[in-house]
C-alpha cells in the first residue's frame, strides 16, 4: 500500500493555509469515519437511515464542554488526599507534572485531529498507524473508560449527600455551629439519587447538539466562574490572619511542605504493624503516589477532540490548536492555584483529610476546600460547597456519557470491530442510526451500562466493599484505561510525525513535540506498570490488585483476539494492518484573515503610537484565549 505524504493531500485538497484561498475539493471519498465539513443546513443528506453528526457545535462551546468535563469531583475530593500523601508543596508538583504529561499528550492528538478530523479520533489513529487490532481494542477501551466515568460520578454523587461533619471535630475546632450535616438526605437510599441523576444526564445528552452545546457552554461558565471565586476565597481566609500569624503557617513546624511519612498500609486486625515509609523513601513514594491519584482530577481533556465531527468552526484557522491549549492553561493555572491556596489553609495531616491507604473516596466532608471553611469558622459556606459538588459531578457524568456515545457511534461505522454475526451487526447498525444529529441509540446502550452506579447501593450481609471503595476502584479502573490510551496516541504521533513537514500549512504545529510525545509515552507506562505497586507490599489485598492491572488484561485480550480473529495462528499471516493515511481527508478550506499572523498571537501594530489599535489587538487576543 503506498503511504500519502499528508502536505501533498493537502495541497491536493484544496485549501491553502497562510493565504486562505480555496482550490477544487475532493470528492467524497473518505473512509474509516473521516468526514467531509457538514453543509450550511448541518447535515449531508445520504440514502437510508441518517447516520451523520451535526456540525452545529460552535468554538465556544467546545472550550466549555471541555473545561465542564474535566473538573468534577476529582479536584473537589481526590485533591485531599494528594494533599494528605504529598504535604502543600508535593501536592502542587504532582499537579504540575501530570499536567505536563496532559498537555503532552493533549498536543499529539490535537495536531493530527486537526488535519484530519475523523469520528472517534483516539482509536482511529491508532488503527490506521499502528495496527487495526490495537485500534479496535482502544477504541472498547475508550467506550469502557467513558461509561465507567460517568457511572463513578453519579456514585460519587450518592456519597456526597451523606454529608455529616463529625461533632467531635467540629467542637475540636471551636466551629461555632453544633453540626454540619445534611439530615434531611443521609439516610436515604442511594438508588433513589442514581435513578433521579440517570434520567437527568439521558435526557441532556438526548438534546440536539446545538442545545447540548448551549447549556453546556451556561455550565462550563458557571465551574469556572466557581472555581476562581474558590480561589479568590481561599487567598481572603488565609489573608485574614484570624487563627495563625503567617500566611504560609501549614509549610512550617510541625506541619511542613511535604508529609513527614507516607503509610503504604493502615493498621488493621490482619495487619496490626501497619507499614509506614519515613525519609526520603517516604517522599518519593509520596509524590509518585500523589501524581496518579492527581491524574483522575485532569482526565477529560480528549472530549475536544471527539466533539471534532460535530464542531462547525473546524474551517476557522487553527480551531483545535486554539482549544486544546485554551482547556491546558485554564486547567493548569486554576488546578494548580486551587490546590495551593487551600493548602495554605488546610494542613496536610488534618483529621478530616481522607486516609490515603485506602482506594475509597468518600463525600465532601473530606474535601479539604470544605475543611478550609471549617478551619477558618464560615458559616453555611460548607453546605454551599457540597451542593456545588453534586452540580459539579452531575455535569461531568452528562459529558461523559456524551463521549461514551460518540465514542460507540463511531466504532458502529467500522465494521471490523464487531463480529461476523448476523445479530451483531442488526445492533451495529442500529448504533450508527442518528435522528436530529443525535445518536440516540447509542447514547441509550452508553447510558444502560452507567447503571453500575446502583453499586452505591448500601452494603448488605457480607458484602465487603462500601460504595466508597467501590467508586475508588471504578476510578482506579478508569484511570488504567486511560493511561492506555494516551500511551498508544504518542506512539501512533511519533509514527505520524515521520510523515509530517516544516510547513505552517499545518492546522495545528507545536515546536518539537515528538519530545514531548516521547515524554509522554513513557510517562504513560511508568504510571500503568506502578499504579498498584501498594497492593504487592504485604498484605496482599486481592481487589485493589485487580483494580490496578485489569485494564491491561482486557487491552492485551481484546487485542489479540482481533489480531488472531483475521490473521490466525499461523506465523507468516502475522502482520501488521496499517492504512495510514489511505482515504483521509484533510479539512479546508481554512479560512486565516491574517497571512503572517496564526491565532492566539498577540501582534502589535507597527505603527508608533497608535494606542487605540494596539489596545484592540490586545483585547482581540485575551479575548481569543477567554472564550
Amino acid at each position: 500500500m503506498t503511504n500519502h505524504d499528508p502536505m501533498l493531500e493537502l495541497e491536493e485538497y484544496g485549501h491553502n493555509v497562510v493565504t486562505g484561498t480555496q482550490a477544487a475539493v475532493p470528492p467524497n471519498g473518505s473512509q474509516g469515519g473521516v468526514l467531509k465539513p457538514a453543509s450550511n443546513s448541518g447535515s449531508i443528506e445520504s440514502p437510508g437511515p441518517d447516520t451523520k453528526l451535526r456540525a452545529d457545535l460552535k468554538e465556544r462551546h467546545v472550550n466549555m464542554i471541555g473545561f465542564s468535563t474535566v473538573l468534577g469531583v476529582g479536584l473537589f475530593l481526590s485533591s485531599g488526599k494528594v494533599l494528605y500523601m504529598a504535604g502543600p508543596l508535593l501536592a502542587l508538583i504532582a499537579y504540575l507534572v501530570v499536567g505536563t504529561l496532559m498537555w503532552s499528550t493533549m498536543a499529539s492528538m490535537g495536531e493530527m485531529t486537526a488535519l484530519f478530523p475523523v469520528k472517534g479520533p483516539m482509536f482511529e489513529f491508532v488503527r490506521r498507524f499502528v495496527d487495526e487490532s490495537a485500534g479496535y481494542a482502544c477504541a472498547w477501551m475508550m467506550w469502557i473508560n467513558c461509561v465507567i466515568v460517568a457511572a463513578a460520578e453519579l456514585l460519587a454523587v450518592t456519597e456526597i449527600f451523606r454529608f455529616h461533619v463529625d461533632p467531635a471535630y467540629l467542637q475540636r475546632i471551636e466551629y461555632p455551629q453544633p453540626s454540619v450535616e445534611w439530615t434531611s438526605t443521609e439516610d436515604v437510599d442511594p438508588a433513589a439519587w442514581v435513578v433521579v441523576f440517570l434520567i437527568v444526564i439521558l435526557l441532556i445528552n438526548l438534546l440536539p447538539v446545538r442545545r447540548y452545546g448551549e447549556l453546556e457552554y451556561i455550565f462550563g461558565s458557571v465551574k469556572i466562574s466557581f472555581l476562581v471565586a474558590l480561589i479568590m476565597i481561599n487567598v481572603i481566609l488565609n489573608a485574614r490572619r484570624k487563627f495563625h500569624a503567617d500566611a504560609f503557617w501549614t509549610w512550617e513546624t510541625p506541619w511542613g511542605y511535604k508529609s513527614q511519612n507516607f503509610t503504604v498500609k493502615a493498621v488493621t486486625d490482619d495487619n496490626p504493624n501497619g507499614v509506614v515509609y519515613e525519609g526520603s523513601l517516604a517522599t518519593f513514594t509520596s509524590l509518585w503516589t500523589a501524581m496518579g491519584t492527581a491524574f483522575f482530577s485532569l482526565m477529560g481533556w480528549d472530549i475536544i477532540l471527539l466533539t471534532a465531527p460535530e464542531n462547525r468552526d473546524l474551517n476557522k484557522n487553527e480551531t483545535v490548536k486554539i482549544s486544546s491549549r485554551k482547556i491546558a492553561l485554564r486547567v493548569l493555572l486554576l488546578y494548580s492555584l486551587a490546590v495551593f491556596t487551600v493548602g495554605l489553609n488546610v494542613p496536610y495531616n488534618e483529621q478530616g483529610l481522607q486516609d490515603a491507604t485506602t482506594y475509597g473516596i468518600s463525600g465532601g466532608q473530606n474535601s479539604p476546600f470544605v475543611l478550609s471553611a471549617l478551619l477558618e469558622h464560615v458559616p453555611f459556606l460548607p453546605h454551599f460547597l457540597n451542593g456545588f459538588f453534586i452540580f459539579s459531578a452531575t455535569t461531568t457524568a452528562i459529558n461523559s456519557l456524551y463521549s461514551a456515545s460518540r465514542l460507540l457511534h463511531a466504532i458502529a461505522s467500522l465494521n471490523g470491530a464487531w463480529p461476523k454475526w448476523g445479530w451483531v451487526e442488526a445492533i451495529r447498525s442500529r448504533l450508527e442510526i442518528t435522528k436530529w444529529g443525535v445518536p440516540m441509540i447509542s447514547v441509550f446502550a452508553s447510558w444502560l451500562v452507567a447503571f453500575l452506579a446502583f453499586l452505591a447501593r448500601k452494603p448488605v450481609g457480607n458484602v465487603r466493599s462500601t460504595s466508597s471503595e467501590t467508586l475508588g476502584r471504578m476510578i482506579t479502573v478508569a484511570q488504567t484505561c486511560t493511561l492506555i490510551i494516551y500511551a498508544m496516541n504518542c506512539f501512533t504521533f511519533l509514527l505520524f510525525y515521520r510523515e509530517r513537514r516544516n510547513n505552517r500549512s499545518y492546522p495545528y504545529q507545536s515546536h518539537l513535540q515528538w519530545i514531548r510525545a516521547l515524554y509522554g509515552l513513557v510517562f504513560c507506562l511508568l504510571l500503568i506498570l506502578f499504579s498498584g505497586w501498594r497492593t504487592l507490599v504485604p498484605p496482599f489485598n486481592a481487589d485493589d490488585f485487580v483494580a490496578s492491572y485489569i485494564a491491561i488484561v482486557i487491552f492485551l485480550v481484546l487485542t489479540a483476539a482481533y489480531f488472531f480473529s483475521t490473521r490466525g495462528f499461523n506465523p507468516r499471516n502475522w502482520e501488521l494492518r496499517a492504512e495510514r493515511f489511505s482515504g483521509l481527508q484533510a479539512i479546508g478550506p481554512i479560512v486565516v484573515q491574517n497571512p503572517n499572523q496564526r491565532r492566539g498571537e498577540l501582534l502589535w501594530p507597527r505603527q508608533d503610537g497608535v494606542y487605540a489599535k494596539k489596545a484592540m489587538a490586545l483585547l482581540e487576543w485575551i479575548w481569543v484565549w477567554l472564550k
